[in-house]
């Protein structure tokens, strides 16, 4: 199986990878416009009207961060068919949202399969590998030759076996632009992910505010001046990761802003230590 935390990761088959959200500036853009547009809506605003609710740990659109998929699909907060099964975990959109797209998740299908059987066959090649005895002291002259046979035998097969697994790696990188593909299908409208352990990735729809107000098309200033003195952190992968205080969702909850030219082009909770399959 596959899965950047999803199931077992792309990172688990190659050390060098990890997953990580898809940078890009149509979402920055539809951040920026639903910014814009609140202070742009014609006539009075009621006084009773209810304010947008913030994206965080004390639930959003109907949704609690300890819930599992059952009882979030029972809470009428997402539409009942997934739009994406890709590396064992299954993404939900929230009410309203897009169809799912019977092309992109054939091709995630064919994705994961194709990843599978690469490291199946890899796991394989690399369980079959034995090393070659060493020569005994006082080995005769007939010993020595056999031992450099078998040494040059082995040679021989450590390269054969380092071209194949080498092929194989073009099927696992299958994954990661099929990951890039979903991102991107719901970059305005945001997705629920679920894995073994229940909901582990909120993403938030381009319009979507924290409680702080940042969300896509925040600046990286207004970012780091929202979340002064409490643990906000870049990381490796280029996002700012930020630990989810409150909520009902234990310690294991992050927020992920994702930065694409100096602003966040993605909000997401996200629980570590999570798995698909």
């Amino acid at each position: 199986m596959i899965d950047t935390g999803e199931g077992i990761t792309v990172g688990m088959m190659r050390s060098a990878r990890t997953a990580g959200a898809v940078l890009t500036m149509a979402l920055v853009a539809a951040g920026a416009a639903a910014c814009e547009g609140g202070g742009q809506k014609a006539g009075p605003t009621s006084a009773a009207s209810t304010p947008p609710q913030p994206f965080g740990t004390g639930g959003y659109r109907g949704l609690q961060l300890s819930m599992t998929k059952d009882e979030a699909l029972a809470s009428g907060a997402l539409e009942p068919s997934p739009v994406s099964l890709l590396n064992g975990c299954s993404d939900y959109v929230y009410k309203g949202g897009p169809a799912p797209d019977p092309v992109r998740m054939a091709a995630e299908t064919e994705a994961r399969t194709k990843a599978d059987k690469a490291m199946t066959r890899i796991d394989e090649i690399r369980a079959k590998r034995k090393p070659v005895a060493p020569l005994t002291t006082g080995a005769s002259l007939k010993e020595l030759q056999e031992y450099n046979a078998r040494l040059q035998e082995r040679i021989q097969q450590d390269a054969a076996d380092q071209q194949e697994i080498s092929a194989l790696d073009k099927d696992l990188d299958l994954i990661g632009p099929a990951r890039k593909n979903r991102d991107q299908a719901f970059l305005a409208t945001g997705r629920v992910n679920f894995g073994t352990e229940g909901l582990r990735q909120l993403v938030a729809p381009a319009d979507a505010r924290t409680a702080e107000g940042v969300g896509a098309g925040s600046a990286e200033e207004e970012l780091k001046r929202a979340y002064e003195g409490k643990d906000l952190k870049p990381t490796k992968d280029g996002t700012y990761e930020l630990p989810a205080e409150g909520g009902n969702g234990g310690p294991d909850w992050f927020y992920e802003f994702t930065m694409a030219e100096g602003k966040v082009a993605g909000l997401a909770l996200v629980k570590h230590n999570t798995y698909c399959s």
